[in-house]
């Protein structure tokens, strides 16, 4: 038995999204080089189009709807397993003490985490499907090599 059902998956990867593009916004933001200004917002954007194939894939798998005690109470446990422990919450998104570098840095675990989180999750999809994940963790390598290229800079 596993302990998510694909469309838990799916929408683990929405919410990582979500909250990716957060993430890259506020970096977006609070950054003073024009070339970071530009990568965050350029990620931000990718970190958007993700989010959008993943909802697709979800409207195409059926929603596992347990027993609720109040409406919603599964979608917010899934959302708080999420923020709490795949990536990371608002409060980290406000980047109170913001340097590049560290953006950089905890951009770069992001996208290694995303990684490896999506190559795992071509098992709860279709062949055909497998074929748009794989050009999203293409797309996250490429992330990666880029802020990994701009950090070796700083």
């Amino acid at each position: 038995m596993s302990i998510f059902a694909a469309s838990d998956v799916l929408q683990f990867a929405v919410r990582m999204e979500e909250n990716g593009g957060l993430f890259y916004r506020k970096a977006a933001e609070l950054s003073e080089k024009s070339e970071a200004k530009k990568l965050f917002q350029h990620l931000a954007s990718e970190e958007a189009e993700h989010k959008k194939t993943f909802e697709k894939f979800l409207s195409q798998v059926t929603l596992y709807e347990p027993t609720e005690d109040y409406p919603g109470e599964y979608l917010a446990y899934l959302h708080n397993y999420i923020d709490g422990k795949v990536f990371f919450t608002d409060d980290t998104c406000a980047l109170k003490s913001f340097d590049v570098a560290s953006a950089l840095d905890f951009a770069i675990q992001r996208e290694m985490d995303a990684i490896l989180y999506y190559t795992e999750l071509k098992a709860f999809v279709s062949a055909d499907d497998q074929k748009s994940i794989d050009a999203i963790i293409e797309e996250e390598r490429k992330h990666f090599a880029q802020l990994s290229e701009i950090r070796k800079n700083i």
